[in-house]
């Protein structure tokens, strides 16, 4: 299908503006082309295809406008562009879907944020995959849980829904805070100063927590404008999560998963 936009349109009036503009019904307007039209008081005519005897019977009477029948049916697109709300008959390769049918570049702040994410769940998968080779069914458990918690958080920006998860293995939101600044007092050891010794698992939990931190600032960065925030809940949300992964190495390290 062929697109008629604003920058056609510009070339094409370059020297002369028409009273009218005609198109074929099978021509996909962008809205900035019927923008530019309506504000140059150029009235937009949309055609039906003409039948072969109407097409002949026109020409000879000079006028190819004259019997034309004229229709105003709606052209849906199907892809508009996120940006500037410009229409595309196909998804060009540099572009992707944010919302329903809505484009914009692969490297949107939103699309990133959702990559980061991706990763992440990739990331608990592998770790589930080792800690089930040690059988430790509590602690694979735990993490089935925060990939879960991961996905919802994917689904309500995705469908620009507030995420309403209370809870993360058990523990609220305000326990999850308060746990994990004061394992001493709760688990019986100190903080955890990551190293290679402290073997294969915690340092996997360890890279989780460290994956999450950095979804957390794409997270900022995607829905930051200026110095307003407009997903609270899912930064709160990735904050919480981070704090949930650390509680998950104090009780490995305090040999609560046994």
């Amino acid at each position: 299908m062929k697109v008629l936009t604003e920058a056609t349109l510009r070339l094409e009036f370059k020297n002369k503006l028409p009273k009218r503009y005609v198109v074929n019904s099978n021509v996909l307007i962008t809205p900035s082309a019927r923008q530019f039209l309506r504000d140059k008081n150029i009235e937009l005519i949309v055609e039906d295809m003409v039948q072969e005897d109407k097409k002949e019977d026109i020409s000879k009477k000079g006028n190819k406008y004259k019997e034309l029948e004229i229709t105003t049916q709606k052209i849906v697109p199907k892809y508009v562009l996120y940006y500037s709300g410009g229409a595309l008959e196909n998804k060009p390769e540099y572009m992707t879907q944010i919302y329903g049918n809505k484009l914009v570049f692969k490297d949107d702040p939103r699309i990133i944020f959702r990559g980061k994410l991706d990763s992440l769940q990739s990331k608990i998968m592998e770790l589930q995959v080792l800690i089930a080779s040690k059988k430790i069914p509590k602690l694979v458990e735990e993490l089935d849980e925060v990939l879960n918690y991961t996905r919802e958080i994917l689904k309500a920006e995705v469908l620009e829904e507030e995420l309403c998860i209370k809870k993360l293995i058990g523990l609220s939101e305000k326990q999850l805070r308060e746990m994990s600044h004061h394992p001493k007092k709760y688990f019986g050891i100190d903080h955890i100063l990551p190293n290679y010794q402290m073997g294969d698992i915690l340092v996997g939990l360890n890279s989780l927590r460290s994956s999450i931190r950095e979804v957390e600032l794409t997270a900022i960065k995607a829905f930051r404008r200026n110095f307003e925030i407009s997903r609270i809940d899912i930064i709160k949300a990735l904050n919480r999560l981070s704090s949930c992964i650390y509680i998950m190495m104090c009780k490995y390290n305090a040999g609560l998963y046994e």
